[in-house]
């Protein structure tokens, strides 16, 4: 795709949610993980790429000690469609009886979530939490009860991009969240 046509789903998107309403929510979620967190120095785990930018605005949020490190898991790429998990980088400290909270753009269907967070146990992890930026609100979800413990906003049924979250690989950057026109 064109840097013209790139920027025309940029111009043609729907704003969603300001940057200054996503920070929002982001000091408010810091605010719910200090408090649940803050006395179990927790591993946080950041999943690449989407939950880069979200991660980034998050942490110096968290007035606690924590350790940090990422993952890399896939189900996208730069597609619209997921498919099965592609492991990219899986994390290199130990998950070995650690609170672990992992790190992420969005809450979908959840299949890329679950498997994280099934692998986080498998690695003997002792408490695995989540925190997402974003939910969106459908009935296609993996498993219908799962719910991120920390969730910034509800998402409707849209392609969304922006705050880490992607369209076709871009506009990850682009400052609050959008939606694509027509998806």
């Amino acid at each position: 795709m064109s840097i013209k046509a790139m920027q025309q789903v940029f111009q043609d998107a729907d704003c969603l949610y300001t940057y200054e309403q996503v920070n929002a929510e982001i000091v408010r979620l810091a605010g719910q993980i200090t408090q649940a967190l803050s006395e179990v120095k927790p591993l946080v785990l950041v999943v690449m790429n989407g939950g880069l930018v979200f991660a980034g605005q998050l942490l110096p949020n968290l007035q606690f000690p924590l350790q940090i490190d990422y993952l890399h898991a896939t189900r996208y790429g730069d597609q619209t469609q997921g498919s099965h998990l592609n492991w990219r980088v899986e994390p290199a400290t130990k998950l070995t009886n650690r609170t672990i909270l992992i790190v992420d753009d969005i809450l979908d269907e959840g299949k890329t979530l679950l498997e994280i967070i099934a692998f986080c146990k498998q690695q003997g992890a002792k408490h695995v939490m989540t925190a997402v930026l974003a939910e969106k609100q459908h009935t296609r979800k993996a498993d219908s009860t799962l719910k991120a413990d920390f969730c910034g906003v509800q998402l409707v049924d849209r392609f969304v991009f922006g705050f880490g979250m992607d369209y076709q690989g871009y506009w990850r950057n682009a400052p609050g969240i959008y939606a694509v026109k027509g998806l």
